[in-house]
């Protein structure tokens, strides 16, 4: 059956649309990029290039067109590209980061905001090519403005990769000092992953995987504001009822994803992929994840409750979409940003939430540990722990986790850092001191759990 909206559904979203911030928050463009590799990296740069402004010329042109022709806010267009690593496999270090200069200079030229790829699957080992880029990887964030990265270092079927995750604490750590003049953004644009998903279209853990086509079009759809004026105008509900009010809620944001995603797609001649339906907030007021968890009844979030109110409310999302599109994708759930989110700014400042119960609650959210500042004295082995701790949860729960720390050079705890846009700004918070180093100094590889054998 072709794709239909009905006119009370199209009332609504523009109800939600003028008062409740929803938006989409992406279109991400997958290009295959497999087909660009040459003798060289600056060739093979040449190649993506060219590659990328042909399928992607029209990306932003029709993003705007359909935004301003039935008023749904499209606040970013993004390109994902297959893993460089993987098609750059025997490159050295200097030509993954002229790739990486390749990749930024094609997203200047289309128009998108972010560009991601820059990326390895390290799970079970390294390849050449996955050993030469994540070398490259803080030059090459250091020097683009535009090119995001992400790494893979577990998964349920694999175990952790401790060689790939003792690597990742050094890799940050230079990141944020070879961007230490702009509080080290460059680890804003680095994001270590557990069971990473093909078809995400958010940033900064976008890639186009090797089981995707040629080229699709992913949707990210976000609505944190809906969802908590839908919340808050339901006070004397049971959890049960209110986890029903929420699904029914996804089920309409996805509806209005959808329906973008289909248009776009249609103008731009490129098959649709997924909605990935997360709510991912922003800085602005009304926009937050926090704000929902608290309107459930919490006084902050971090307080005793806050992982239960957010596995209710990842799973009413996570069921709204699923009976809403039967191509819902990506992560789709709820994102816990620090930096992103003004109710969890608030609720740190407060003294309420600590990096200890975020991770907690990573157990239940989309992602993991998201968009947190901690001191830039940080040795790099507390930083792998911490990596290794959400790579844990991810491999024995089957579900992504990833961490996207920034080492602030220069800053103790209570400090601020400020990146400005959707990357916001945050306050430098506590890490547990105790020393880790010795165990993560044997690295090697977790094994993975006995039901990852469930062939």
């Amino acid at each position: 059956m072709p794709f239909s909206i009905s006119k009370d559904e199209v009332l609504e979203t523009v109800r939600m649309l003028q008062t409740e911030n929803l938006d989409i928050r992406t279109i991400t463009m997958g290009i295959n990029i497999m087909d660009c590799r040459a003798q060289n990296g600056e060739e093979t740069g040449r190649r993506i290039f060219h590659k990328i402004v042909q399928y992607a010329s029209q990306l932003v042109k029709v993003g705007d067109d359909i935004e301003k022709e039935y008023g749904i806010p499209i606040i970013n267009k993004r390109i994902s590209v297959t893993p460089v690593s993987i098609i750059a496999d025997g490159f050295t270090v200097d030509e993954m980061v002229a790739i990486g200069r390749y990749l930024d200079r094609a997203a200047v030229e289309v128009g998108v905001n972010f560009i991601g790829g820059f990326s390895a699957l390290v799970h079970k080992g390294f390849s050449r090519g996955d050993r030469a880029l994540i070398e490259a990887i803080p030059e090459t964030l250091a020097t683009t403005a535009r090119v995001c990265s992400s790494v893979n270092v577990a998964t349920t079927k694999a175990g952790i990769n401790m060689d790939a995750v003792y690597q990742m604490g050094e890799i940050i750590k230079r990141t944020a000092e070879l961007t230490a003049d702009r509080d080290g953004i460059g680890c804003a644009k680095l994001v270590v992953f557990c069971n990473a998903v093909e078809d995400n279209p958010f940033m900064a853990g976008a890639f186009h995987g090797v089981g995707e086509p040629e080229c699709t079009l992913n949707i990210g759809i976000s609505g944190p504001g809906v969802v908590l004026s839908a919340v808050r105008n339901h006070p004397d509900d049971d959890l049960g009822q209110l986890a029903n009010i929420i699904k029914n809620t996804a089920f309409k944001i996805t509806r209005t994803g959808e329906m973008v995603g289909r248009i776009a797609s249609k103008r731009l001649n490129v098959p649709f992929g997924i909605v990935d339906l997360s709510l991912a907030p922003t800085p602005a007021i009304g926009d937050s994840v926090a704000d929902i968890l608290e309107s459930m009844g919490l006084a902050r979030v971090g307080a005793h409750g806050s992982t239960a109110a957010l596995a209710m409310l990842n799973d009413a999302i996570k069921k709204g979409g699923a009976m809403a599109s039967s191509y819902v994708g990506g992560l789709s759930g709820a994102f816990i940003p620090v930096s992103e989110d003004q109710g969890m700014i608030n609720a740190v400042v407060a003294g309420a939430l600590t990096i200890d119960k975020l991770e907690a609650m990573t157990c239940v959210c989309s992602v993991g540990l998201d968009m947190i500042a901690i001191p830039g004295d940080t040795p790099a082995e507390i930083i792998s722990a911490i990596i290794a701790d959400e790579a844990a949860i991810g491999m024995i729960n089957r579900k992504t986790t990833a961490v996207r720390l920034i080492p602030a050079p220069g800053k103790k705890v209570g400090d601020w850092v400020e990146f400005g846009g959707l990357l916001g700004h945050a306050p430098v918070m506590k890490v547990n001191e105790n020393s880790p180093a010795q165990f993560i100094r044997r690295k090697g590889r977790i094994p993975a759990p006995i039901h990852s054998l469930n062939n």
